[in-house]
């Protein structure tokens, strides 16, 4: 029987703020990332919506002790450490674990496609044998829609075969359910722990046996879905699912990230938030207005920001 972290609960991809010269604003990240925890949500730091892949390894790792500096318990959180080049996920990777996260969160090397599943295989076979921790436990991300690459079911069975201590989980962003179920019918007995990409999947998740979401929306919405994670037994279930789903779409109104940092802007009263790095572009005032406007409507609102 296998045995792992078994990382239960609501994740949220932390967005990053950046100051006037495009650098990473630790200050701020620390305050949104405090407010989070607050909420009772875990800090998936280094994600998509964190515009990881638009920052260096030395950004994420300076940025990851600022929240350790801070008192950020590491318990609370799971790192994206997956990276194009395998020395980059190996470096990130040991730092996490050495600094006592519970478990890292990692993309596929993206930059090729069609690569085969032994390629993917070598790839964290090696990762793990660098790495050479016995307390590292990976959650692979699959996003295959962005990344072009991702797990098929075959692999994630042979990475647990050879690996049944350090595999312990799956992020399933790919937004086709009947992916995320295969996964929790095939894995989830063992205590491999399944994650919908975001919260609309959640009360699916969690009645088929899932562990929870990591979701972007995460960031602005935290205690409304960490409730329906805490509850998704309860009579007004279904309601509350509505009620998620209905603030989510406001945002798919318009481009997540951007949408995300407009809001923390706005609700928090800290206009560098709007910042994104480029090659992404911030909301413009017609929309950042527009995005307010919507949710205002909908009662939406996040406090103690």
């Amino acid at each position: 029987m296998r045995k792992n972290s078994g990382l239960q609960g609501v994740y949220s991809p932390v967005v990053t703020p950046f100051d006037a010269t495009l650098e990473p604003d630790s200050w701020l990240f620390v305050r949104h990332c405090r407010w989070l925890v607050e909420q009772g949500v875990g800090l998936a730091v280094f994600g998509t919506n964190s515009e990881a892949n638009s920052m260096s390894v030395g950004e994420k790792i300076d940025l990851l002790d600022a929240l350790l500096d801070a008192g950020i318990p590491a318990a609370r959180l799971l790192p994206g450490t997956g990276c194009c080049a395998l020395p980059d996920s190996v470096r990130l990777t040991h730092h996490a674990v050495n600094h006592g996260t519970p478990a890292v969160l990692m993309l596929p090397p993206f930059f090729y496609k069609n690569v085969s599943d032994d390629g993917l295989f070598a790839n964290y076979a090696e990762l793990i044998q660098r790495v050479a921790d016995d307390r590292l436990r990976i959650y692979l991300y699959h996003i295959p829609q962005v990344s072009q690459v991702g797990f098929s079911l075959s692999l994630i069975e042979r990475l647990l075969a050879a690996y049944p201590q350090t595999i312990a989980g799956v992020k399933d962003s790919s937004g086709d359910w009947d992916n995320t179920q295969a996964m929790i019918t095939e894995f989830a007995a063992d205590g491999f722990s399944v994650f919908a990409g975001s919260e609309p999947f959640l009360l699916q998740t969690m009645r088929a046996g899932g562990a929870g979401c990591i979701t972007a929306t995460g960031n602005v919405n935290p205690a409304a879905i960490v409730r329906l994670h805490q509850s998704w037994q309860d009579e007004d279930a279904d309601m509350q699912q509505s009620a998620l789903n209905a603030v989510r779409g406001i945002f798919q109104e318009f481009p997540m990230i951007p949408a995300l940092k407009a809001a923390i802007a706005h609700y928090g009263a800290s206009p560098d938030w709007v910042r994104v790095r480029p090659p992404l572009t911030a909301l413009s005032q017609t929309q950042q207005h527009s995005l307010v406007e919507r949710l205002a409507a909908h009662g939406f609102s996040m406090p103690g920001l």
